[in-house]
């Protein structure tokens, strides 16, 4: 198999098979520096390993953690979209949210494949096909990804998300707590939060329009995102990151 990562590379996404899209954002590499990395939430749940770990379980994230790495290791994932690693994993995200834990603890049977002595190369393509297998299996939820369709609509009310899919909130909510980790109002915060992420990156980078720095380009950023202003964004950044937004738009 090629290698996954050049000497040069720090990070890496490979995408899945076309018919897995819908469950599946991406296979990732990493290599270490040997700092730490700063998990933003984004709503996906990831399933990684690590040479002489082995696999964990990272839930879906409603706050933002460190990750520590070591120089020069090779760290694998697979990462599953909303509404699909509830489904694919058969137990209800709402219990995984903000923890990390080993696949053998969660007694996920088919992912003990992935041994902690395994070569990189050889743990990202049994990652692949393992988590290729649970999405085609266990498709994901088709409602719970309606819903965070219409939820990266920045005018999309939540209160309205319900009766437009043909369920009672409560129905609604107890989906998505099975099948995303965390209620539709979470999720929609922090599909912003990737929003204005996104916009900053696209203004930063020379995107339409380019980025003004200072307090009108951040003001900018935050309605394009669908904050109310700009003092909404700075509470939501601080709730969910720990980050200002310029700080944050300094990580974009």
């Amino acid at each position: 198999m090629r290698r996954v990562l050049n000497e040069s590379d720090v990070y890496r996404e490979l995408a899945p098979p076309a018919w897995a899209r819908d469950a599946i954002a991406c296979f990732w590499v990493r290599r270490g520096d040997g700092g730490s990395v700063r998990v933003l939430p984004d709503a996906c749940t990831d399933v990684v390993w690590r040479a002489g770990q082995g696999a964990v379980v990272a839930g879906p994230d409603s706050e933002a953690w460190e990750s520590r790495t070591w120089p020069g290791e090779l760290i694998v994932g697979a990462r599953l979209l909303p509404g699909a690693g509830g489904a694919a994993l058969g137990v209800p995200l709402a219990e995984l949210r903000n923890v990390r834990l080993p696949v053998d603890a969660l007694g996920f049977d088919r992912f003990r494949e992935l041994s902690d002595a395994l070569e990189p190369e050889v743990a990202i393509a049994t990652m692949a096909r393992i988590t290729l297998e649970l999405v085609a299996d266990a498709p994901p939820d088709p409602a719970v990804q309606a819903a965070a369709v219409r939820l990266l609509d920045p005018g999309q009310r939540v209160d309205q998300l319900a009766v437009l899919l043909g369920f009672s909130e409560r129905q609604l909510r107890r989906r998505f707590l099975a099948a995303v980790g965390y209620g539709p109002k979470t999720l929609q915060r922090v599909l912003r939060l990737r929003r204005f992420m996104a916009a900053v990156g696209a203004w930063t980078s020379g995107g339409p329009g380019g980025f003004a720095a200072g307090a009108d380009g951040l003001a900018g950023a935050a309605i394009a995102a669908g904050y109310a202003d700009q003092a909404h964004l700075a509470r939501e950044c601080r709730a969910l990151t720990g980050l200002t937004p310029g700080q944050l738009a300094g990580l974009a």
